[in-house]
């Protein structure tokens, strides 16, 4: 029985292949960059925009009320963590999800939040 716990649920034995199992510690790093990045309300609605539609700097400041500078702060956090990539057209610059994982995840935060 495990020394720290009275409830008698798991075993050392148990607790150790449970610990065997468990990601490498950078895994779960990635993963928490990648939720903090979702926190915040204003990248969340640029996250909403972008789930629907590729669009500028320009388009998103529009849609949010927002300095195009304010929005180029919020999509650079947004690369960084993975999150968006960025397609350049002549002198503009078209942001998106990076993948369907991205979509995913937001959509079921939501739906979460729906309820």
């Amino acid at each position: 029985m495990n020394s720290a716990c009275a409830c008698g649920v798991m075993n050392d034995a148990d607790i150790g292949a449970l610990r065997q199992d468990m990601p490498d510690s950078e895994l779960f790093d990635i993963s928490a960059l990648l939720f903090k990045a979702l926190s915040d309300p204003t990248r969340a609605k640029i996250i909403w925009a972008l789930d629907r539609t590729e669009l500028c700097v320009g388009n998103l400041s529009a849609l949010l009320g927002m300095t195009q500078s304010s929005i180029s702060h919020q999509l650079a956090g947004l690369r960084a963590a993975g999150i968006v990539t960025a397609r350049k057209s002549g002198k503009e610059v078209f942001y998106s999800l990076a993948d369907h994982h991205i979509r995913e995840i937001f959509e079921a935060g939501m739906e979460h939040a729906k309820e």
